[in-house]
């Protein structure tokens, strides 16, 4: 008896058949059998079935269904039925097995006793140049676990709905009666819903087990599985029917807080599938879509439309009305991410996507806020508007377009002065060639809209070279009062009449002579060459036939390889190379210093304070600054280099000191000729370096090159023997490299305090009144520590853990709130809270605020440590302690050491607000007992005393 048998299934797939078998003999499990069953296919997949059977006995058996069942249900179900081993697994004859999936799985149900035993899926892009991986919702399968309950983690329920990266206890599928539904698709999730639900335990094993290969089509559909095939409406009307058993499943279980929790994944995945499709559509298919939508969206939870984007919110609830004026645009934005596809409305300080009649209801003003998207506090050039095609025709060689432009919240103003350009832009760009340009005359206010037209040469003037550059990609770049924006321009519901327009490419026309408009798949105009008379047609067709013949494929990889030589000339590899052998080669340049901040995003912090006071004492030092994005707010007098660009590899190989707060990039050795100067970015209340959980876990080779990485700092700033117990021990640094100065960036505070403690006067400096804050406010600062990573080159928008329209309303006549977001992340306010709350997160450096603040609200954000220094009264607003101190781990209990009160909930720290008076005694000697155990080194002469030692030979009157 085989401890597992995999069940694969297979229809007219039999070349990669033998491929999904393999996967399952060469398991590392040896006692492992196969079941394939075969959907009645009629290419010869049954026949590879048998043979396979054939050559492995003992291991393998085929079966075959009397006669196609149009799905997956019904041939999983058979191989059930015929499964011998304690387990059972199944396999879709495209995908594989991980090696070592059987093993692990098994290991994870008998050492738990698991009826289930769940694993990650890995979707392997099988046509991608670049072998891209994708892992199936990776956070559910972080560690190892077991769930008594389904309910104790929704989320495994509501989006690892998959049957195939699993393996159950047969006896439990016999006993439980679980079955794949037939004759419907979607069955995996009513089948994996109907498991989690029966399971008595389910364990979750931190390993690759299954391999998802996906194939995308040339056109951008992926290949036609059943679920891909959402231009039927069957397909929605499965979808839809799947989800209602699933829902009756939940309820007839007592299962409310499920209900929830898939509803919104139905709201923000599964809904927004199909309403992508939706301006591809015709009037016949959105009538049934809308009918079969919003009988389902009756039953959604209203609680769950909170739990979305707005814009996923602002689709449903206009799906579910019917309104296809405002649906299309909305689904615009739903597929184009940013994209502002309305007017938009501002109403009692809230911003809305819309009206029409829908803000008189509760429900519409819930559905159609979008304050939280921040739409409404964005300048004109980073707009991404829509650009809706009103008018098309082509004629001989031209064609004239119309469009209209949304104009949210009247960001272009009615006396604007207005410009345009439409850009044609090669998708493929060959040398010489990609873009063309051409003005727009007629550029006019239309209320909400920008009205615009334009007739073009196109077929005279655009000169593609005609065998790279087949596809152009429409733009047109809008200018009001010299502030530029660019939008696409949108066409997925608009007709494009007219004839193709004849062009004589530069190369060749043997492959076109005519260029096409079509629709993308995002929804924007594009124009393709094509082949417009029989004779260039059939020269196209032998061209293409060549193309996939040995000349063609001989082409492609000659061309392939030329971009990859490319690529590899410009690659991280490269470059790195490049610094160590070219040039660490090169002189190091005495008085050369390089400085970085926060890896180049911002000019502030210690680095600052000490290049400017090199430059108050005029050493004669070459200063080089690090940036990254665009070079705002650095100074004019330093030379400044991009983040990895090869000036600034080459500064750093030749610079006598690196001056930074962060770390340098970490695969970049630094020479025995250059001093590193880690001047470090505040002192640690959570958990840091090797202290940190994750890097207890991770492999020797990990934390050998993490060391090296560390071990780069010649003198780290230390500013209280706090640092040395928590910092210096996690980072693993020597004795000798402790400098017991204080942080440069804190000079100013402790000299602030020592004035205001002479004086008894508060200066509030030049910074209150570039903000607009009246002299009689009291001035709060809100600094919240960073709660999650950012990705994709985004930052990640912060929710407030307060009601700063209540703060407003309750503080806003005599206080000023300042919202200070932790630099990789943004803040939204609503419309309501200006001149009461205002977001300064863009400021770079953070001591102008705090010098600026007669008090600070926090949680754990070591701004904490600096605050102190200047004696003001402090709250803190650690609302979810318990969930962060889990998590991160703390050097200390912040709830007995904070130097203020501290409170849990949104009450108790607007109670601690009204109070703050009152503090700065009561409070006072927390405050010195706080500074003297985490400041005790901040004297207020740390840059001094740094260029005192490092850089007083450079002063212009040494003689070096």
């Amino acid at each position: 008896m085989p401890d597992v048998t995999v069940v694969v299934i297979v229809y007219n797939d039999a070349e990669r058949l033998p491929t999904a078998v393999r996967s399952v003999l060469d398991q590392t499990l040896r006692a492992v059998d196969v079941v394939i069953v075969d959907d009645h296919s009629t290419d010869g997949s049954f026949d590879i079935a048998r043979g396979l059977a054939a050559a492995h006995p003992e291991r393998v058996r085929a079966f075959r269904l009397d006669r196609n069942s149009g799905g997956c249900g019904a041939p999983r179900n058979h191989g059930i039925e015929h499964a011998r081993g304690t387990y059972v697994m199944f396999l879709d004859s495209d995908d594989t097995l991980e090696r070592n999936a059987c093993r692990n799985m098994l290991a994870a149900a008998e050492r738990t006793g698991a009826d289930l035993v769940s694993g990650m899926c890995v979707r392997v892009h099988t046509d991608s140049r670049h072998g891209k991986t994708v892992e199936w919702y990776p956070w559910l399968y972080a560690r190892s676990r077991v769930l008594h309950d389904i309910a104790d983690l929704p989320d495994l329920l509501v989006y690892d709905t998959l049957s195939t990266n699993k393996c159950y206890r047969r006896a439990f599928l016999l006993d439980s009666g679980l079955r794949f539904p037939t004759g419907i698709h979607y069955e995996d999730l009513l089948f994996s819903a109907q498991a989690y639900v029966a399971a008595r335990r389910i364990a979750l094993v931190p390993n690759h087990v299954y391999f998802w290969n996906v194939v995308e089509r040339p056109d951008g559909d992926r290949a036609r599985s059943i679920s891909n095939r959402r231009h039927e409406i069957a397909n929605f009307t499965h979808r839809m029917e799947i989800h209602r058993r699933i829902d009756a499943l939940l309820r007839e279980h007592g299962l409310p807080s499920l209900k929830r929790a898939k509803d919104v994944k139905f709201l923000k995945h599964d809904l927004v599938l199909h309403l992508r499709d939706l301006p591809f559509r015709d009037d016949s298919y959105r009538r049934e879509f809308a009918l079969l939508a919003a009988d389902y969206l009756d039953g959604i939870d209203p609680a769950a439309y909170e739990d979305v984007d707005p814009i996923h919110a602002v689709c449903a609830y206009l799906l579910r009305h019917g309104d296809w004026g405002l649906l299309l645009p909305a689904v615009d934005t739903l597929t184009n991410r940013d994209k502002i596809s309305s007017p938009l409305v501002e109403r009692d300080g809230r911003v809305y996507w819309c009206d029409a009649g829908h803000l008189d209801r509760p429900e519409g003003r819930r559905a159609l806020d979008v304050t939280g998207l921040g739409l409404h506090s964005r300048p004109l050039d980073r707009m991404f508007l829509r650009n809706a095609l009103t008018s098309y025709a082509a004629h001989g060689r031209t064609v004239r377009l119309g469009g209209r432009i949304v104009n949210p919240l009247g960001a272009v103003p009615p006396e604007a002065a207005l410009g345009a350009e439409l850009e044609f832009r090669a998708r493929r760009r060959g040398p010489g060639s990609g873009i063309f340009r051409f003005p727009v005359p007629a550029v006019r206010h239309e209320g909400e809209y920008l009205g615009w037209e334009a007739e073009i040469p196109l077929g005279r003037v655009l000169k593609p070279l005609g065998l790279v550059d087949t596809v152009w990609d429409v733009r047109l770049r809008l200018t009001a009062d010299g502030v530029r924006t660019t939008t696409r321009l949108t066409a997925a519901d608009t007709g494009l009449a007219g004839d193709d327009l004849p062009v004589r490419p530069r190369l060749t026309g043997l492959v076109g002579d005519r260029l096409s408009p079509e629709v993308s798949s995002k929804g924007h105009l594009a124009f393709r060459l094509v082949a417009g008379s029989p004779r260039a047609e059939r020269v196209r067709r032998i061209v293409t036939e060549a193309a996939r013949g040995a000349p063609g494929r001989l082409a492609r990889t000659g061309y392939r390889k030329a971009r990859a030589v490319r690529r590899g000339l410009t690659s991280g590899e490269t470059r790195i190379r490049l610094y160590h052998e070219v040039f660490c080669r090169l002189p190091i340049r005495r008085g050369t210093v390089v400085f970085e901040s926060h890896l180049g995003r911002q000019y502030s912090d210690s680095p600052r304070a000490l290049y400017e006071e090199l430059r108050r004492r005029d050493y004669d030092v070459e200063a080089i600054w690090s940036y990254s994005g665009e070079p705002v707010g650095f100074p004019e007098d330093a030379t400044l280099v991009r983040r990895w660009s090869l000036p600034y590899l080459k500064a750093l190989a030749q610079a006598e000191f690196w001056v930074d707060n962060q770390s340098f990039p970490l695969k970049l050795t630094k020479r025995p000729g250059t001093t590193y100067l880690q001047t470090w970015h505040g002192s640690a209340l959570k958990r840091m370096g090797f202290d940190e959980p994750g890097w207890k876990l991770k492999p020797r080779a990990a934390r050998e090159e993490q060391q090296r990485v560390l071990d780069r700092f010649d003198r780290f700033l230390i500013r209280s023997e706090h640092d040395v117990r928590t910092l210096a021990r996690a980072f693993r640094l020597k004795e000798r490299t402790l400098l017991r100065v204080g942080y440069p960036r804190n000079d100013v505070l402790v000299r602030a305090r020592d004035r205001e403690r002479a004086s008894g006067v508060r200066e509030r400096g030049p910074l209150a009144a570039e903000l607009g804050i009246p002299e009689d406010r009291t001035i709060l600062l809100y600094a919240p520590t960073f709660r999650g990573r950012g990705g994709g080159g985004r930052s990640r928008r912060a929710r407030l853990p307060f009601d700063v329209e209540r703060f407003a309303a309750d503080f806003g006549d005599t206080h000023t709130l300042l919202v200070r977001a932790h630099y990789l992340e943004h803040v939204v306010l609503p419309p309501s809270v200006r001149g009461r709350v205002a977001d300064v997160s863009s400021l770079h450096d953070v001591t102008p605020l705090l010098l600026l603040a007669d008090a600070l609200i926090t949680d754990y954000s070591s701004v904490m440590f600096d605050y102190a220094l200047l004696d003001r009264p402090m709250l803190f607003f650690p609302y979810d302690y318990e969930e962060y101190v889990a998590e991160r781990g703390t050097y200390f209990d912040l709830l007995e050491r904070a130097p203020g009160p501290v409170a849990r909930t949104e009450d108790e720290l607007f109670a601690a607000l009204k109070s703050l008076d009152a503090q700065i005694l009561e409070h006072a000697g927390d405050r010195a007992r706080f500074v003297a155990g985490f400041g005790e080194y901040d004297r207020g002469d740390a840059a001094q005393r740094v260029a005192a030692e490092f850089f007083s030979h450079w002063s212009r009157g040494s003689s070096r």
